[in-house]
């Protein structure tokens, strides 16, 4: 849907918001878009960001409620507003008043999900030092007195459970957009909102050097800012893919086990991606779409 936006004089910012728009509407593996990841009150809520790397303006919502075009949103952020992050209620106010209508994100699909993660006593969750004991029961919770720190080395999340369309573009004449969208983390608790919104986390776009898009445990790799990092190891002058594997490796010292990939593209159009190899996550799958390709391709890299 990109690529044909592109092909037909669309702009780069339009072929991002048309293209994410389409897995919105496709509910591309039920991580993105309505009807999926159900929050810990089921709860279907969506973040998404765009952004422009000729002006490095970037549009973004978060915990959007009832209205299922979150890159849409996004977009019209960039276009009336001199804001880059809204969020929640008051987001989809605005939303509203931009011509979005409000529909219902639930489907059955959503509620079924809801139901069985209640039947199995609300395993997995995100709490910790809590009473009851999180890892056995529903809450509600209260906070324990005594807090214990654990160091958190490994993703709850999986490749089966959470995902997000990122994607990169870059027009005939160097110029570069991107974009993500996502319903988040299944179960997550209300209000939390993950990497995908978060410009330089979820995505991040420079016209002078290229573009990078994010996927996985948002939790964990939000803290590195991987998109604006990879865009800065092609800035001075690492290859895509040697980009993203640097971006994964820097990562990797602090939680070797999270579940996470990124995909990498400079200005002329060389394009790379990595991830990192957990048990159930060894290959991470990417769509390419180039002037050099007659349709577009699925690519394969190993993890690291």
């Amino acid at each position: 849907t990109a690529w044909r936006v592109l092909e037909s004089g669309g702009s780069e910012l339009d072929a991002v918001e048309r293209g994410c728009g389409q897995c919105e509407i496709d509910q591309c593996d039920g991580s993105v878009g309505y009807g999926g990841s159900p929050d810990e009150s089921g709860e279907t809520t969506l973040d998404a960001m765009i952004m422009d790397g000729n002006t490095m303006e970037v549009g973004a919502v978060a915990d959007l409620r009832r209205v299922k075009n979150a890159i849409g949103v996004a977009r019209k952020v960039i276009e009336y507003t001199k804001h880059t992050l809204l969020v929640g209620e008051s987001a989809s106010l605005f939303a509203v008043r931009m011509g979005f209508p409000y529909e219902d994100l639930t489907t059955q699909k959503s509620l079924s999900l809801y139901s069985e993660w209640l039947n199995q006593s609300c395993q997995p969750n995100y709490w910790k030092n809590v009473v009851p004991d999180s890892s056995t029961s529903c809450g509600p919770y209260k906070r324990r007195e005594e807090v214990t720190y654990k160091e958190q080395t490994s993703s709850q999340r999986s490749v089966h459970n959470h995902d997000t369309i990122g994607m990169v573009v870059i027009g005939v004449s160097g110029t570069v957009a991107s974009g993500t969208s996502t319903n988040g983390a299944i179960h997550k608790i209300p209000g939390r909102v993950g990497d995908s919104p978060i410009a330089g986390a979820g995505s991040y776009a420079d016209s002078t050097a290229g573009g990078a898009a994010a996927t996985g445990d948002g939790d964990i790799m939000m803290r590195f800012l991987p998109s604006y990092q990879a865009v800065e190891y092609m800035r001075m002058g690492a290859d895509p893919t040697v980009a993203c594997q640097k971006v994964i490796s820097r990562m990797q010292k602090y939680a070797p086990k999270f579940f996470g990939a990124i995909i990498c593209a400079n200005t002329t159009g060389s394009y790379g991606a990595a991830c990192n190899k957990i048990p159930g996550f060894t290959q991470f799958h990417f769509m390419v779409s180039s002037p050099l390709l007659s349709r577009p391709a699925e690519q394969v890299v190993d993890c690291i």
